[in-house]
């Protein structure tokens, strides 16, 4: 266990450095929302920008790669890996929480969770997200 320790914490602590970079340089009031499984990964960034929330797309780190590699930290089995993070920075302090998949199913697809997760650490503040791009269409039934 404390060999995992030693692993995960730094492990962790270079999470919020390229969370840091993501956003510009300030950490403070990051909120990583992570959802994982067998063969994905879905992060989502957010920063408390004081009157609203901004989305920041992780597209371009090494995000994923990081979330992996603490995700296979735990040991392989069933409901023995986590599968819901969340990760918040505050001033230059990070809090990490994990649920597993015996408190949350996230191989059904429910927007919800990320959503009520929001509303927990920021409560009604607006969440700002980037333009589609222009090559983006929309699907009508």
């Amino acid at each position: 266990m404390s060999d995992k320790l030693d692993t995960l914490g730094p492990l962790m602590n270079e999470i919020g450095q390229e969370l840091a970079s993501l956003v510009g340089g300030d950490p403070d009031g990051v909120f990583l929302y992570v959802e994982i499984g067998d063969g994905w990964v879905s992060p989502s960034v957010f920063k408390d920008e004081g009157d609203v929330v901004r989305y920041y797309n992780p597209r371009d780190t090494n995000l994923s790669d990081m979330l992996w590699e603490a995700w296979y930290l735990e040991p392989d089995g069933p409901n023995m890996r986590w599968s819901v993070l969340e990760y918040m920075i505050t001033g230059k302090k990070f809090h990490v929480s994990f649920r597993y998949p015996e408190e949350v199913d996230v191989e059904v697809i429910d927007s919800e969770r990320r959503e009520a997760a929001l509303r927990v650490r920021f409560g009604d503040k607006p969440v700002v997200y980037p333009p589609p791009p222009k090559s983006a269409f929309e699907l009508q039934p």
